[in-house]
């Protein structure tokens, strides 16, 4: 088998997880697309998951439950660790409301994984709202909606805070940007 140090050398950087969490509408595509275009230009090699592109496929077998919630995470830490093993980047945008369920994916990741705050109060999350999710919850037609009827719990020490409502999303996307190209250098060495 090829080492993951041999396919990072082909790739020209290390792999990693860039785990987004916050709210819905708190800016975590946003951040993530932005990510992306901005690796992309420095020839890095990313992978964007995110509840459309994993709820629809390796995932459509499971609801909104407290345990299909718990498998959701595991199973997109699983590919995760799949990705930064082969050198890929891969930019995750998931609610992930609990410090325990975002504990469960750093284990199963390890030190590859990277937590981002993509930080931005209800009131201006539902301001963007334009799936109308937040309207729906409060009108009772959502149960169990992070923000309204679930708990989102903020991370406590992220690598990476980004207060979306008080910058633009250029310039949360620049700071992220600085953070993770610095992490993913090879040693010049390599």
């Amino acid at each position: 088998m090829i080492s993951r140090e041999r396919k990072e050398q082909l790739l020209g950087h290390r792999g990693l997880a860039i785990w987004m969490t916050g709210l819905s509408g708190s800016g975590k595509s946003t951040m993530g697309l932005l990510l992306e275009e901005m690796l992309h230009g420095e020839g890095v090699v990313t992978r964007l998951l995110d509840g459309d592109n994993v709820r629809t496929g390796i995932n459509n077998n499971l609801g909104f439950s407290d345990a299909d919630r718990t498998e959701n995470i595991r199973r997109i830490a699983e590919v995760n660790r799949l990705f930064t093993d082969c050198g890929i980047v891969v930019i995750n945008c998931f609610v992930s409301p609990t410090r325990a369920i975002r504990e469960q994916a750093r284990s199963i990741i390890g030190s590859d994984f990277v937590e981002v705050f993509v930080d931005a109060p209800l009131e201006v999350c539902e301001q963007r709202d334009v799936k109308g999710l937040y309207q729906k919850a409060r009108a009772g037609e959502i149960k169990q909606f992070t923000g309204i009827d679930a708990p989102f719990e903020a991370p406590e020490m992220p690598e990476v805070h980004l207060p979306t409502a008080n910058e633009s999303p250029e310039q949360s996307a620049e700071r992220l940007f600085e953070h993770i190209i610095e992490r993913i250098q090879l040693p010049s060495n390599a």
